[in-house]
Formats: C-alpha cells, sequence, structure tokens
C-alpha cells in the first residue's frame, strides 16, 4: 500500500464511554449517538481515500493533525493568537479520545484492525477550518519511523 492521505471534515468527536441503560431482562450497552455518528464520517472519508483497495494487512505509522474551532466568544486578537499557533488547545476532547474514534471507524477500510497501528504521530491545534488529517504509511518491509 502506498501512503494514504485524507482529510475528516467537521469537528472532532472524541470516542465517548459506552453506556447503559436498563431493559426487562437486564441492561444494555451502547455507543452514545454522538460517536457513531463521527465514526461514520470518519469511516466514509476512510473508503473514499482507499478508492476500492483492500485494507492493509501489515503495520501503519499513523500522522494525525487535528485541528479543533477557535472559540467564537475570544476577542479578535485571541483569535488571530489561536490561529497562528500561539495559543494551544488544552480543552475536550481530549487527543487520545479523538484518536481511539478515528482508529477504530477505520478497521476493515484502512487496516483488518487497528493493532496494527505500530507508529504514532498526533498533533491538536486551533484553526479556522475543524477537521482532521490523517496519513497512513506501511512500515511492514520499510524502516520503522
Amino acid at each position: 500500500m502506498a501512503e494514504i492521505q485524507f482529510v475528516v471534515p467537521g469537528v472532532p468527536v472524541g470516542k465517548g464511554r459506552p453506556r447503559a441503560s436498563k431493559t426487562k431482562v437486564g441492561v444494555r450497552m451502547y455507543t452514545p449517538a454522538k460517536t457513531v455518528s463521527y465514526e461514520a464520517v470518519v469511516a466514509y472519508a476512510g473508503r473514499q481515500a482507499m478508492a476500492g483497495r483492500d485494507p492493509e494487512q501489515g503495520a501503519v505509522a499513523v500522522a494525525l493533525t487535528i485541528v479543533v474551532p477557535i472559540p467564537a466568544s475570544w476577542s479578535g486578537a485571541k483569535q488571530e493568537r489561536a490561529a497562528v499557533g500561539e495559543v494551544m488547545p488544552t480543552t475536550k476532547p481530549d487527543i487520545d479520545n479523538i484518536e481511539k474514534a478515528i482508529f477504530d471507524a477505520l478497521n476493515g477500510i484502512c487496516w483488518r484492525d487497528d493493532v496494527q497501528v505500530t507508529d504514532v504521530l498526533k498533533s491538536k491545534r486551533y484553526g479556522r477550518q475543524p477537521g482532521v488529517r490523517v496519513t497512513i504509511n506501511p512500515l511492514e518491509g520499510t524502516k520503522a519511523c
């Protein structure tokens, strides 16, 4: 597989914790709707990028560039500082929860299973166009990053 790059548009969403609800016969576990919806967007972007190719079979390296929206309530000066990287996003969603949502959504699409991801480079920044740039590189038969 050659390098795959694509952008997941929209505000990044972290993987929500499983929820439980009582039923007549016990407890039912379910994934929050916001997580299910975001994972569907990620899966669609991944399928488009794969263009019908089979999922990678070996180890892969993944780079995630996560761009979260700049709060509209901030002053113009602070918004500009955030846009150029002088203010970092230290609010939710957590970077690892975004990673988990993306990796789970790409199972069976870009790779068989996310256990194949052996190297990860990730960053979270503010930006005017929220989304996540995903770059996937095969490692089998190459030197590790």
